[in-house]
């Protein structure tokens, strides 16, 4: 069922294409049914730095369109699903998922027309510092399973305007936490960044850029940096050029691979450009290098 439904989004999706031209826009069909939930009617938002909140049950035809806002957009998906348009992917947006699209980047969703439907909640933080750490992570589509969660604080939340502060600022309150609980979340974030450096480490063949790298962690390529610098003391590029010169040097050990082979087997389409790599890394060519290898192995 999961993969049935997996094929279709991707079907769907393909019908989608990365823009490079924005405008400001809004549509609602007639059929949609959106609460507002501004700093006028919820005091407490202004604190927190929060501009704007809302519900929404998207029916039909609904699209948003913005050339780069000054504050960030988040959406909690509920049910249905919508599909998301930067200038670098087009992903969909489905159940149980924060998007996240920070101040002064360009985007455009809509609802999915493989459901016609979306339940979601919006929200739109201050680019301030506040909210800095959300920021950080990018345009980023990622499972999030406190959606359900979030409708009801804000549910609850809508019900309060005009009623007891108290009991509004603790809303609010429980909802920033748990954004902010996802926002930072350290040992996950390590976990998937040596869980990644595992992956490169089976398949250093592939082309592996900085970029790549931090959109397999969910983490954009700053936070990537800084935690590959605390777990590795090294860029994420070097991480990479390290993992591939070990490797290389156990590949050097024996002569069953040409040097040819061993640079592709490495990730590097030209043999001269792993010499190259190869050499500034280890001080000797890797003729070199192998050479020493077997003498020394040849003395023992």
């Amino acid at each position: 069922m999961f993969k049935n439904r997996q094929n279709l989004c991707e079907s769907v999706i393909d019908e989608f294409n990365i823009k490079s031209e924005w405008i400001d826009e809004v549509f609602l069909s007639e059929a949609c049914e959106e609460r507002f939930l501004s700093s006028n009617d919820i005091p407490e938002f202004i604190p927190e730095d929060i501009f704007m909140a809302g519900m929404a049950n998207l029916i039909e035809g609904y699209h948003v369109e913005r050339k780069g806002i000054d504050v960030h957009t988040v959406l909690f998906t509920i049910e249905g699903g919508g599909v998301l348009m930067t200038e670098d992917f087009v992903a969909p947006i489905e159940p149980y998922s924060i998007v996240v699209l920070p101040a002064h980047t360009p985007y455009r969703f809509e609802i999915n027309p493989q459901y016609k439907h979306w339940r979601m909640i919006w929200f739109l933080p201050k680019d301030r510092p506040r909210w800095q750490a959300l920021s950080d992570l990018g345009q980023k589509v990622l499972p999030f399973h406190g959606c359900e969660r979030i409708w009801a604080l804000m549910t609850l939340l809508y019900l309060e305007i005009g009623g007891r502060a108290s009991y509004r600022k603790l809303l609010v309150g429980e909802v920033c936490r748990i954004i902010t609980g996802f926002e930072s979340q350290p040992t996950d974030s390590t976990v998937r960044v040596q869980a990644l450096f595992s992956q490169i480490e089976g398949q250093l063949h592939l082309p592996w850029t900085v970029k790549t790298m931090a959109n397999k962690t969910f983490l954009s390529e700053e936070q990537l940096a800084r935690i590959c610098k605390r777990l590795y003391n090294v860029s994420p590029r070097a991480r990479l050029i390290n993992l591939r010169m070990e490797k290389a040097c156990d590949l050097l050990r024996n002569n069953d691979w040409s040097i040819a082979m061993i640079a592709e087997r490495l990730g590097y389409r030209d043999p001269f450009n792993f010499t190259h790599r190869f050499t500034k890394h280890m001080g000797s060519s890797p003729s070199a290098y192998r050479k020493q290898v077997m003498q020394s192995n040849e003395e023992i």
